[in-house]
């Protein structure tokens, strides 16, 4: 009986603190997504539905395999006010709206309705379910390989998720600092995924604060490269969508670059702090009576060797983003001076440069952090 006692003691411990934490964030993010967006563009009456393609009654396949001009399809419709309907309508040739369309085919519908008019067109190929699909089987993977760490795992992917969707985008929609926002989404986000994965354990501890801490450097470093050169929030492609955001809701354009890059670099941060807050955790356990010299220099090695391939995390994930854009500029032979000076090529860099230092120096502060938290306990027993 005592022993039953002493079980539901420690679930109580462990577990009702981060529940009640739980429900009252809970209660915050409802709070904070009950917020009236502001209508940037009148889409009375126009919905996108769902349909199959039963018919083409004009094909745009030339002889060479490319496609010109519209698709002239006819789609029963799924969903909607026109559920049930066979509709005649186009589909375009273009890249980024339209598909290829073909009998059987599940598409995206863009209809307007007015009356009995309708007005349709084929907006894209339906991939919600595949979308679905995959996800679900990335979670079971996840799961299946990583035991019951993977379902921890994927516990705080679905969290960080859920975080930037229900935290992050409202409060900046509000007006919030991006950046600070980024800051506490991030914070939130590891707290959840390293109690999860380590529980309530002095190596959660270790490997949040460095984590947080290799969050914040990225941050400060970006900062710095930012007032060097220039390159600010205000350099990216699309300034002029969100200049319209500035206007009518406040939103801190600016800042949207840098709160981008925290999260960005919050993956490869995690892991590196983890590994090694782990790592000096059985170090220590091991060899209990090792001096703290000794086990920082320890530690610094385990570091030393994740360094060697995690600086090139960021660097090659921001490179592999702009692949595109290094392909035009080797197509069109621009000058070396035009394209190591350009606005895109700055902002990558910068990217890639200041998450990595973030990634390199949350090693040293972390290995600190983990000798200082773990044999605190020896040293207070030394000096008693």
């Amino acid at each position: 009986m005592q022993t039953d006692r002493n079980s539901i003691r420690k679930l109580l411990l462990r577990w009702a603190p981060p529940l009640i934490l739980l429900l009252l964030f809970a209660v915050f993010v409802v709070r904070i997504n009950m917020v009236e967006k502001t209508e940037l563009v009148s889409r009375e009456g126009q919905t996108f539905e769902k349909g199959v393609v039963t018919e083409i009654l004009q094909d745009n396949l030339q002889p060479d395999g490319t496609r010109v001009g519209e698709q002239r399809v006819r789609v029963q419709m799924t969903t909607g006010v026109r559920e049930g309907e066979t509709i005649e309508m186009t589909s375009a040739s273009g890249y980024l709206f339209g598909a290829p369309c073909t009998v059987g085919m599940k598409v995206i519908v863009m209809q307007s309705v007015a009356g009995d008019s309708t007005v349709a067109s084929v907006y894209a190929q339906d991939r919600e379910m595949v979308i679905y699909v995959f996800g679900a089987l990335y979670l079971l993977v996840l799961c299946l390989v990583g035991g019951k760490q993977g379902v921890k795992g994927a516990a705080g992917l679905v969290f960080t998720f859920f975080c930037i969707l229900f935290v992050y985008l409202p409060l900046v929609y509000q007006g919030h600092s991006p950046f600070w926002v980024s800051v506490f989404v991030c914070t939130i986000t590891t707290i959840v995924t390293m109690y999860l994965i380590g529980g309530p354990t002095m190596k959660t501890v270790v490997a949040t604060g460095g984590t947080v801490a290799g969050v914040c450097i990225a941050g400060l470093a970006a900062t710095a490269f930012s007032a060097a050169s220039g390159i600010t929030g205000w350099n990216v492609s699309d300034i002029e969508s969100l200049l319209t955001l500035s206007n009518t809701n406040g939103v801190q354009v600016g800042g949207l670059l840098f709160s981008g890059l925290l999260i960005s670099t919050l993956g490869a941060t995690m892991d590196v702090a983890m590994s090694i807050g782990s790592a000096i955790s059985e170090i220590h356990a091991q060899t209990p009576d090792m001096p703290r010299r000794d086990l920082f220099k320890a530690g610094m090695r385990v570091g030393r060797d994740m360094m060697g391939t995690d600086s090139n995390t960021l660097i090659l994930a921001f490179a592999g983003g702009s692949i595109s854009m290094l392909v035009l500029d080797y197509a069109y032979d621009l000058p070396y001076q035009q394209i190591i000076n350009s606005n895109n090529i700055g902002i990558a860099i910068m990217q890639g440069l200041a998450g990595s230092f973030g990634i390199v120096l949350s090693v040293p502060v972390t290995v600190l952090l983990a000798v200082l938290l773990y044999t605190r306990h020896k040293k207070a027993a030394a000096a008693d």
